[in-house]
């Protein structure tokens, strides 16, 4: 073997490939494609795409990934938060009457771009862009994305149609619909049963394939009862064999739409990547590699895009499957594509009874595990900031559509960051009787202070943004009464100060000066410092006001002026020793 091969995972896992993983990846294999193959054509339909798709897509995910990704058991394939993403993207570009082989092409370009995007993250190691989405953004989103695909797939569910461009419309014209009778009830009886059998089997028997027995039973009910003459859609038989080799060709104006919901898509399978990687590395005792699962999901899509597929990314309910089913490998997934290529080559009608809302029931079951509504009540009882963060992301899916979800999702999770930089937490230090070190005199009431100094701590690196709150909240307990000496900051979460904020210290110390209140640091990192010194600080800074800890500081103060330690609050007579990070006070203030 070529030394250059070797590092390429699909070699590495063939060479330490074990003989006794041979029977349990066969028998996953089998099991898992029941799963694949009604998840692929659901979720194809989802995306606005002919069913087949999905099972082309499918197949090339599972190769390519089993070739380039590092992880021995991760699924991947069309996947239903990616769905909504993919339809919002393409369908807008199709022609009006809804051409599916130009949006086949639309979609292939798009996983084309996903494929480009994901490898070059990888080769610039950018994995970190995962976590602009924090969780609060990402709950709200996934609830926002729940709710679109629930509502845009009642229609199908219930055997009509409604064409609208957004949710609220689709609301309206579902109850229209409904309304002026126009529900199938043929349909609506598979729909919300097979809804009713995937949850309860899911619910109590969770061994069971509850997908594959609902789509079993709907095709045999299909084929008992002739439900397309009662109106029902049927799948009807899928084109026989492999799809060719296919370069996607678009036009050039739909390069620019097609870039910004590649970018948004990349972001999703990513956080799904790395996410379920590290979940299920953790359970078989892998490392995660953040930057080559990167490069796996980039061939998958690559692969998928080749031959007619669309987007995809890792399923962590079909990698749970696997590794229930005793999946060792990814010949697990290999076998699963090989599976699904001989079911098109041999039996391509074996799905032709398969009923249209029996899909939608998986795609609706599907939706229904990517909420998280305990998760956004938990936030509301815990945090009401980051449940109106949350809440912001599902309105933005909800109201104004996918794509502009996720970009809102992003937007705010990295505003949310500099608002805490911005408007950091800070306060007032006290020494407590009893506990060691200084402490929160807003936990702690009580806390004993030495007149004539503050100890003041502001939690953030200081930074152009925050350098004038900073100042501010400095000026105002210098202009206290009785006016401070020492105003102490303690600076150790200071991990920068940027060239504006040094301008602004100058200023502001020369203005304390003037007032005869010095402006004191203590546990400042020691790069930190370096950076004050190269900005030129210590001309107005004495040199001597800044001490390796804050109790250095507060021993130079009452050593210089005799103070002793006070509380407003407490009985404890000034000055009585305690057990404070300061000592006992001493007649002679030490």
């Amino acid at each position: 073997m070529p030394s250059r091969f070797r590092g390429v995972p699909g070699i590495r896992a063939v060479s330490a490939y074990r003989r006794e993983w041979l029977a349990k990846d066969l028998v996953a294999g089998v099991v898992l494609t029941t799963l694949l193959v009604p998840q692929g054509m659901a979720y194809a339909e989802l995306a606005g795409l002919p069913a087949i798709t999905g099972l082309y897509t499918t197949i090339l995910c599972l190769l390519g990934y089993a070739v380039f990704g590092p992880s021995r058991i991760l699924v991947l394939g069309p996947d239903s938060s990616l769905g909504p993403m993919i339809a919002s993207t393409v369908l807008p570009l199709v022609a009006a009457d809804g051409d599916p082989d130009r949006a086949v092409a639309l979609a292939s370009m798009l996983a084309l771009m996903v494929a480009g995007i994901m490898i070059l993250a990888s080769v610039a190691k950018l994995g970190f862009i995962a976590d602009l989405v924090s969780k609060p953004t990402m709950i709200g989103y996934m609830n926002g994305l729940a709710l679109t695909i629930l509502i845009g797939q009642l229609p199908k569910l219930l055997g009509f149609k409604v064409e609208a461009d957004n949710l609220i419309g689709e609301c309206v014209g579902l109850v229209r619909e409904i309304a002026d009778g126009a529900a199938v009830p043929a349909a609506a009886a598979v729909g919300i049963g097979g809804i009713a059998l995937i949850l309860v089997l899911q619910r109590f028997l969770p061994k069971v394939p509850a997908v594959l027995v609902m789509v079993v039973l709907a095709i045999a009910v299909a084929a008992v009862f002739d439900l397309d003459e009662h109106g029902v859609n049927l799948v009807g038989v899928l084109p026989e064999g492999f799809p060719p080799f296919t370069i996607p060709d678009v036009r050039l104006a739909d390069v620019a739409p097609l870039l910004g919901g590649a970018a948004g898509i990349a972001l999703v399978s990513l956080a799904d990547t790395i996410s379920n990687a590290s979940a299920f590395a953790a359970r078989t005792g892998q490392e995660v590699r953040g930057n080559q699962e990167m490069a796996g999901v980039g061939a998958a899509n690559l692969a998928a895009a080749l031959f007619q597929g669309f987007p995809v990314s890792t399923s962590g309910s079909r990698t749970a499957v696997a590794e229930r089913a005793g999946a060792r490998s990814q010949l697990t997934g290999v076998v699963g594509a090989a599976l699904i290529v001989l079911m098109l080559v041999l039996a391509p009608g074996l799905f032709r009874n398969l009923p249209q809302p029996a899909l939608a029931a998986v795609v609706i079951t599907a939706s229904l595990s990517l909420a998280d509504v305990p998760g956004a009540v938990r936030l509301w009882h815990q945090r009401r900031a980051e449940f109106l963060l949350c809440f912001a992301a599902f309105a933005g899916v909800a109201l104004l559509g996918v794509l502009p979800g996720i970009a809102i999702a992003v937007a705010l999770s990295v505003l949310n960051v500099f608002r805490r930089a911005w408007w950091p937490y800070d306060t007032v230090l006290g020494r407590v009787h009893g506990l060691e070190g200084y402490h929160d005199i807003r936990s702690y009431p009580q806390a004993q202070q030495l007149p004539g100094l503050v100890i003041y701590r502001f939690d953030a690196p200081l930074f152009f943004a925050n350098a004038k709150t900073f100042r501010d909240e400095v000026r105002r307990l210098a202009g206290a009464d009785p006016r401070p000496s020492w105003i102490v900051v303690a600076a150790e979460p200071m991990t920068d100060v940027d060239t504006t904020a040094a301008d602004i210290l100058e200023e502001l110390d020369e203005a304390l000066n003037a007032d005869d209140v010095h402006l004191v640091f203590a546990e400042l990192k020691d790069p930190v410092r370096r950076k004050i010194e190269r900005y030129g600080l210590t001309r107005t800074i004495d040199p001597r006001h800044f001490f390796p800890t804050v109790e250095a500081a507060v021993t130079a103060f009452r050593l210089r002026t005799g103070a002793r330690w006070t509380s407003l609050t407490t009985t404890e007579p000034p000055g009585e020793p305690g057990p404070g990070a300061a000592g006992p006070a001493s007649p002679d203030g030490k």
